[in-house]
């Protein structure tokens, strides 16, 4: 029976990242129960959702990195999407050779995915040239999202910021909200919905019921970036009520 150890850099302030990802794992483990899954996070600080926090937290990824090292982890996911993408286009593959190097230096060879580029190849592998968004963000991040996912290759036809900057209260947000909320979104030209574009955000209990009654495949950074774990350990990518990028079907790109 295989363990697979995933280590986790998290802002200081997620709580998210730590209940979806485990939880989608576990909801996998019970269908796949030769598999087993262990967590392992290291923090870098950061409070508010402002574009200075989030330079300072990815300062701090390198050292939250050789700590984690020491876990000897099967696989690394960075999480904060927007920390990420506020660095300029294509950021992620810098943050991720960054991190993949941190760990090499503490003889730790493990593959390392971002929020941030797990939501670009979730993209991709779903075959989408047009996307809607949804954010917790205040609207000049979610711009920079926008920006950003686009810079991809990817148009954004419609996206809703909740505006939200403490990053606690992004926790707090009832994912209930979010089967109003997208709603709002135009989706006529869309070919996929991000319902939340954070890993802070919770979704992941309404993901399957909104892609129930939505006319595109619905998805979250959370999600994609267990899509893209999945992928890099060289599994199935299914997880049980977690949408179609979850359904196995979606291999990766």
């Amino acid at each position: 029976m295989p363990d697979y150890r995933i280590g986790m850099i998290v802002p200081s302030s997620n709580v998210t990242m730590e209940t979806e990802v485990p939880r989608m794992l576990r909801a996998r483990e019970a269908v796949i129960p030769d598999e087993r899954f262990t967590f392992h996070s290291a923090r870098a600080r950061m409070r508010q959702v402002t574009p200075e926090q989030l330079r300072e937290m990815n300062a701090q990824s390198e050292d939250a990195a050789v700590a984690l090292s020491d876990s000897r982890p099967d696989i690394v996911a960075t999480a904060c999407l927007v920390a990420i993408m506020a660095q300029g286009p294509g950021f992620h593959c810098t943050a991720e050779d960054t991190i993949a190097a941190a760990l090499r230096k503490n003889t730790a060879d493990a593959p390392v995915v971002s929020s941030a580029g797990a939501l670009l190849k979730a993209l991709s592998a779903l075959g989408t040239r047009r996307v809607a968004i949804l954010t917790p963000y205040m609207r000049s991040l979610t711009t920079t999202v926008v920006n950003y996912i686009e810079d991809a290759g990817i148009e954004v036809v419609d996206a809703l910021s909740l505006e939200v900057s403490d990053n606690l209260e992004v926790a707090n947000l009832d994912p209930s909200g979010l089967e109003e909320h997208w709603r709002t979104l135009d989706l006529s030209g869309a070919d996929a919905l991000v319902i939340s574009a954070c890993v802070q955000m919770p979704s992941l209990r309404v993901i399957q019921r909104i892609e129930d009654r939505a006319p595109v495949p619905v998805l979250s950074a959370a999600t994609a970036t267990v899509h893209s774990l999945l992928s890099e350990l060289g599994l199935r990518t299914a997880v049980p009520e977690a949408g179609y990028l979850l359904s196995g079907q979606v291999p990766a790109p």
